[in-house]
C-alpha cells in the first residue's frame, strides 16, 4: 500500500431536501441514495464508497436531515444524523444559496460547535442564482463558522464536484483501504431495493402520503443462473383511505409503480426482474419502536 494513500469517513449533513443525495450519487457516479423532492427521503445512514487508487478512499455517510422531531421515526432520524459528526474525519455541510440563515442552519451551526471535526461548506445549487450573488452567500457564511473550506457547487449538474473530492483528501488521515476498490455501497441489495421502490411511490403519489410509507421486501429470489429474480413487496401506509390511493383506480397507480421501480431494480441486479407488490395498512408505524426496528431503521445503527 502507498505511504501517501489516505482513507476516511465523511458524513453530508443538511436540511431536509437540500440535494445531499444528489450530491452524494454524483460524487460516486452511481444511484445508491434515493433522491424526490419530498422532505424525510433518507431515513437510515447509508454508506457509499468512493476510491481513487492513487489519492485514497472516502467513506460517504448520508445521513438523514437534521430536524426538529415529531415523532419517534423523526428522533431516530435526528439522533443517527447528530451522533455522526464526532465519528467522521469531515463533515460536508450542504446549504441553498441564500443570504438568510434560518432557525434549521442556526440549529445545525449549534451541533458543529460541539463536534472537533473539519467541516466544508458546500453551498449548492448555484446553477439557480446570479453568479455575483454567490460571494454574497459565502460571506454571509463565513461570519457565523469557521468552515475549513466553502465551495459553491451545483450537485445536479455536476459543476465543481471535484473539487469537493480533492478538499476532502486534504483533511483525511493517511491509512489502507476499509473496502476493497471494486464496493460502491455497503447497503444490502434488499435494502436498496427496498429504497428504490419506495423512491417511485414518492415519485408517483401526491404530498400527503409519502411520509407515511414503508417498503419491506418479503422474499427476493434469484433463478436461471442469477439472471431473473423474483421479488416480493409490500408497501406499508398510515390509513385505508392511503391504500386505496396507493393502489390507484383498477390497480393503476401501484402498477406504475412496481414497473418504474422494476426498470432500474433490473439495472442494479443486471438481471430480470419479476415484482410483486401488495399494499398493508398499519396505522401510526412511525410511532412504534417494534415498527420501526422492523422496516430496517435500527436504533444501534
Amino acid at each position: 500500500m502507498d505511504e501517501q494513500f489516505k482513507s476516511g469517513f465523511v458524513t453530508i449533513i443538511g436540511r431536509p431536501n437540500v440535494g445531499k443525495s444528489t450530491l452524494m450519487n454524483h460524487l460516486i457516479g452511481q444511484k445508491i441514495a434515493i433522491t424526490s423532492n419530498k422532505p424525510q427521503t433518507t431515513r437510515n445512514r447509508i454508506q457509499t464508497v468512493f476510491t481513487d487508487k492513487n489519492k485514497g478512499q472516502i467513506v460517504f455517510l448520508d445521513t438523514p436531515g437534521i430536524h426538529k422531531a415529531k415523532n419517534k421515526l423523526g428522533e431516530y432520524m435526528v439522533n443517527v444524523a447528530e451522533k455522526t459528526l464526532n465519528e467522521v474525519d469531515v463533515i460536508l455541510w450542504l446549504v441553498e444559496p441564500t443570504n438568510y440563515i434560518g432557525a434549521g442552519e442556526q440549529h445545525i451551526i449549534e451541533q458543529l460547535k460541539k463536534a472537533d471535526t473539519p467541516v466544508i461548506l458546500i453551498i449548492n445549487k448555484i446553477d439557480t442564482v446570479e453568479r455575483d450573488k454567490v460571494f454574497e452567500f459565502i460571506d454571509t457564511y463565513r461570519k457565523v463558522y469557521d468552515f475549513a473550506e466553502i465551495i459553491p457547487a451545483s450537485a445536479l449538474r455536476g459543476q465543481n464536484t471535484g473539487d469537493i473530492i480533492d478538499s476532502i483528501f486534504k483533511y483525511l488521515p493517511y491509512g489502507p483501504m476499509f473496502y476493497d476498490e471494486d464496493t460502491i455501497t455497503d447497503q444490502p441489495e434488499r435494502a436498496i431495493c427496498a429504497e428504490i421502490i419506495r423512491e417511485k411511490a414518492l415519485h408517483a403519489l401526491n404530498d400527503e402520503i409519502p411520509h407515511g410509507i414503508a417498503v419491506a421486501i418479503d422474499q427476493m429470489k434469484f433463478r436461471q443462473g442469477g439472471k431473473m429474480a423474483d421479488i416480493d413487496a409490500t408497501i406499508v401506509c398510515e390509513k385505508d383511505s392511503h391504500k386505496g390511493i396507493i393502489i390507484g383506480k383498477q390497480g393503476a397507480m401501484l402498477k406504475k409503480i412496481g414497473t418504474n421501480a422494476r426498470y432500474e431494480i433490473e439495472r442494479l441486479l443486471d438481471a430480470k426482474v419479476n415484482l410483486k407488490l401488495w399494499v398493508k395498512v398499519k396505522k401510526d408505524w412511525r410511532d412504534s419502536d417494534f415498527l420501526i426496528k422492523n422496516f430496517g431503521y435500527r436504533k444501534e445503527d
